[in-house]
Protein backbone atom coordinates (compact mmCIF):
# COMPACT_ATOMS: atom_id res chain seq x y z
CA UNK A 1 0.00 0.00 0.00
CA UNK A 2 1.22 3.47 -0.72
CA UNK A 3 2.83 5.53 1.92
CA UNK A 4 0.32 8.33 2.48
CA UNK A 5 0.72 11.31 5.03
CA UNK A 6 -2.17 9.37 7.21
CA UNK A 7 -0.40 6.01 6.95
CA UNK A 8 2.72 7.59 7.63
CA UNK A 9 1.57 9.32 10.67
CA UNK A 10 -0.03 5.96 12.19
CA UNK A 11 3.31 4.29 12.23
CA UNK A 12 5.21 6.56 13.94
CA UNK A 13 2.10 6.98 16.86
CA UNK A 14 1.29 2.99 17.27
CA UNK A 15 3.05 0.26 18.13
CA UNK A 16 3.05 -2.74 15.51
CA UNK A 17 2.36 -5.95 17.35
CA UNK A 18 5.33 -6.50 19.82
CA UNK A 19 7.70 -3.98 18.48
CA UNK A 20 7.79 0.27 18.74
CA UNK A 21 6.87 2.50 15.76
CA UNK A 22 10.33 4.36 16.50
CA UNK A 23 13.88 4.23 15.45
CA UNK A 24 14.69 7.16 17.32
CA UNK A 25 14.31 6.83 21.11
CA UNK A 26 12.66 10.55 20.91
CA UNK A 27 9.80 9.94 18.66
CA UNK A 28 8.69 7.23 20.50
CA UNK A 29 5.00 7.99 21.47
CA UNK A 30 3.41 6.99 25.18
CA UNK A 31 2.01 3.82 23.68
CA UNK A 32 5.72 2.77 22.68
CA UNK A 33 6.86 2.96 26.06
CA UNK A 34 4.23 1.42 28.25
CA UNK A 35 5.00 -1.56 25.88
CA UNK A 36 8.35 -1.27 26.41
CA UNK A 37 7.96 -1.63 29.85
CA UNK A 38 5.48 -4.01 29.73
CA UNK A 39 7.90 -6.16 28.23
CA UNK A 40 11.07 -5.03 30.11
CA UNK A 41 8.95 -6.20 33.14
CA UNK A 42 8.57 -9.68 31.77
CA UNK A 43 12.11 -10.17 30.88
CA UNK A 44 13.15 -8.90 34.25
CA UNK A 45 11.41 -11.50 35.76
CA UNK A 46 13.38 -14.03 34.03
CA UNK A 47 16.52 -12.82 35.87
CA UNK A 48 16.95 -15.48 38.36
CA UNK A 49 17.10 -17.98 34.92
CA UNK A 50 19.51 -16.20 33.38
CA UNK A 51 22.00 -16.02 36.13
CA UNK A 52 21.46 -19.57 37.43
CA UNK A 53 22.50 -20.09 33.83
CA UNK A 54 25.52 -18.09 33.62
CA UNK A 55 26.28 -19.53 37.03
CA UNK A 56 26.93 -22.85 35.60
CA UNK A 57 29.04 -21.96 32.75
CA UNK A 58 31.98 -21.52 35.21
CA UNK A 59 32.06 -25.40 35.36
CA UNK A 60 35.19 -26.65 34.18
CA UNK A 61 36.87 -23.20 34.08
CA UNK A 62 39.87 -24.38 36.34
CA UNK A 63 42.36 -21.70 35.71
CA UNK A 64 44.93 -23.65 37.58
CA UNK A 65 43.39 -24.49 40.68
CA UNK A 66 42.17 -27.57 41.96
CA UNK A 67 38.69 -27.02 42.01
CA UNK A 68 36.92 -25.52 39.03
CA UNK A 69 34.66 -21.87 39.17
CA UNK A 70 31.79 -23.63 40.00
CA UNK A 71 32.76 -25.91 42.55
CA UNK A 72 34.79 -22.64 43.94
CA UNK A 73 31.26 -20.68 44.20
CA UNK A 74 29.50 -24.06 45.77
CA UNK A 75 31.81 -23.95 48.21
CA UNK A 76 31.86 -20.62 49.21
CA UNK A 77 28.10 -20.15 49.29
CA UNK A 78 28.19 -23.68 51.20
CA UNK A 79 30.74 -22.64 54.12
CA UNK A 80 28.60 -19.55 54.63
CA UNK A 81 25.54 -21.44 54.73
CA UNK A 82 26.96 -23.82 57.05
CA UNK A 83 28.60 -21.27 59.20
CA UNK A 84 25.03 -19.69 60.11
CA UNK A 85 25.06 -16.86 57.20
CA UNK A 86 21.28 -15.54 56.14
CA UNK A 87 20.33 -16.13 52.78
CA UNK A 88 21.48 -13.15 51.10
CA UNK A 89 24.73 -13.76 52.31
CA UNK A 90 24.67 -17.12 51.26
CA UNK A 91 23.70 -15.58 47.28
CA UNK A 92 26.61 -13.44 47.69
CA UNK A 93 28.79 -16.08 48.29
CA UNK A 94 27.15 -18.03 45.48
CA UNK A 95 27.57 -15.15 42.80
CA UNK A 96 30.36 -13.30 43.51
CA UNK A 97 33.07 -14.93 41.16
CA UNK A 98 30.23 -15.08 38.63
CA UNK A 99 31.79 -12.75 36.10
CA UNK A 100 35.31 -14.25 36.01
CA UNK A 101 34.63 -15.37 32.48
CA UNK A 102 33.17 -12.26 31.46
CA UNK A 103 35.52 -9.32 33.61
CA UNK A 104 38.48 -11.31 35.26
CA UNK A 105 39.98 -7.83 36.10
CA UNK A 106 36.71 -6.30 37.21
CA UNK A 107 34.87 -9.48 38.47
CA UNK A 108 34.13 -7.90 42.04
CA UNK A 109 32.41 -5.34 40.56
CA UNK A 110 30.56 -6.48 38.01
CA UNK A 111 29.05 -9.27 40.59
CA UNK A 112 28.40 -6.38 42.93
CA UNK A 113 26.40 -5.06 39.83
CA UNK A 114 24.38 -7.73 39.38
CA UNK A 115 23.02 -7.83 43.16
CA UNK A 116 22.98 -4.04 44.16
CA UNK A 117 19.08 -3.72 43.14
CA UNK A 118 18.09 -7.15 45.81
CA UNK A 119 20.44 -6.88 48.05
CA UNK A 120 21.73 -4.64 51.17
CA UNK A 121 24.36 -2.12 50.88
CA UNK A 122 26.51 -3.53 52.56
CA UNK A 123 26.32 -6.83 50.89
CA UNK A 124 27.05 -5.00 47.48
CA UNK A 125 29.89 -3.27 49.37
CA UNK A 126 31.40 -6.73 50.15
CA UNK A 127 31.18 -8.03 46.59
CA UNK A 128 32.73 -4.86 45.00
CA UNK A 129 35.71 -4.95 47.36
CA UNK A 130 36.28 -8.68 47.89
CA UNK A 131 39.09 -9.18 45.27
CA UNK A 132 41.05 -6.29 47.15
CA UNK A 133 40.97 -8.10 50.17
CA UNK A 134 41.95 -11.50 48.91
CA UNK A 135 45.12 -9.70 48.17
CA UNK A 136 46.79 -10.39 51.41
CA UNK A 137 47.04 -14.26 50.91
CA UNK A 138 49.18 -13.63 47.99
CA UNK A 139 49.91 -10.02 46.67
CA UNK A 140 53.67 -10.46 48.53
CA UNK A 141 54.29 -13.62 46.17
CA UNK A 142 53.82 -11.18 43.08
CA UNK A 143 55.54 -8.16 44.07
CA UNK A 144 52.09 -6.34 44.95
CA UNK A 145 50.09 -4.61 47.73
CA UNK A 146 48.92 -6.99 50.15
CA UNK A 147 47.58 -4.64 52.50
CA UNK A 148 45.90 -2.79 49.90
CA UNK A 149 42.60 -3.02 52.06
CA UNK A 150 43.82 -1.04 54.81
CA UNK A 151 42.59 1.80 52.77
CA UNK A 152 39.25 0.58 54.22
CA UNK A 153 39.97 0.06 57.81
CA UNK A 154 38.05 3.03 59.22
CA UNK A 155 35.14 1.44 57.17
CA UNK A 156 31.96 0.26 58.78
CA UNK A 157 31.82 -2.61 56.71
CA UNK A 158 35.85 -3.48 56.56
CA UNK A 159 35.69 -6.39 59.45
CA UNK A 160 32.55 -7.94 57.14
CA UNK A 161 34.30 -8.02 54.38
CA UNK A 162 37.80 -9.51 55.86
CA UNK A 163 35.59 -12.52 57.45
CA UNK A 164 34.04 -13.12 54.04
CA UNK A 165 37.33 -13.71 52.70
CA UNK A 166 38.80 -15.29 54.94
CA UNK A 167 35.69 -17.87 55.80
CA UNK A 168 34.19 -18.46 52.65
CA UNK A 169 36.51 -17.27 49.69
CA UNK A 170 40.09 -18.01 50.30
CA UNK A 171 39.05 -21.55 51.83
CA UNK A 172 36.94 -22.36 49.22
CA UNK A 173 39.46 -24.38 47.31
CA UNK A 174 39.51 -28.04 48.61
CA UNK A 175 39.00 -30.69 45.94
CA UNK A 176 37.80 -32.53 49.18
CA UNK A 177 35.31 -30.41 51.06
CA UNK A 178 31.36 -31.80 50.47
CA UNK A 179 29.55 -28.67 48.90
CA UNK A 180 26.15 -28.80 48.34
CA UNK A 181 24.84 -28.88 45.39
CA UNK A 182 23.65 -25.85 42.83
CA UNK A 183 20.00 -27.49 43.16
CA UNK A 184 20.33 -26.42 47.05
CA UNK A 185 20.54 -23.03 46.16
CA UNK A 186 18.50 -22.43 43.22
CA UNK A 187 15.75 -21.43 45.40
CA UNK A 188 17.58 -18.84 47.30
CA UNK A 189 18.64 -17.21 44.01
CA UNK A 190 14.99 -16.98 42.62
CA UNK A 191 13.63 -15.23 46.24
CA UNK A 192 16.74 -12.32 46.07
CA UNK A 193 15.90 -12.24 42.56
CA UNK A 194 12.43 -12.00 43.27
CA UNK A 195 12.71 -9.02 45.44
CA UNK A 196 11.64 -5.25 44.62
CA UNK A 197 14.78 -3.38 42.99
CA UNK A 198 16.09 -1.33 45.65
CA UNK A 199 13.83 -1.43 48.13
CA UNK A 200 16.66 -2.14 50.63
CA UNK A 201 18.60 0.88 49.81
CA UNK A 202 18.23 4.28 51.61
CA UNK A 203 16.19 6.66 49.84
CA UNK A 204 17.93 8.30 47.25
CA UNK A 205 20.99 6.05 47.18
CA UNK A 206 19.85 3.18 44.96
Amino acid sequence: MPRTAETSATANTEPRGSVVSFTRMEDGTREDYELLSRLEDEFAAGTADRVLAHLRQLSGSVGGYQVDRLEHSLQSATRAHRDGADEEMVVAALLHDIDDLLAPHSHGELAALLLRPFVTERTHWIVRHHGLFQLVYYAHHLGRDRNARDRYRDHPWYQDAVDFCHRWDQSAFDPEYESLPLEFFEPMVRRIFAREPFSLWPRGRS
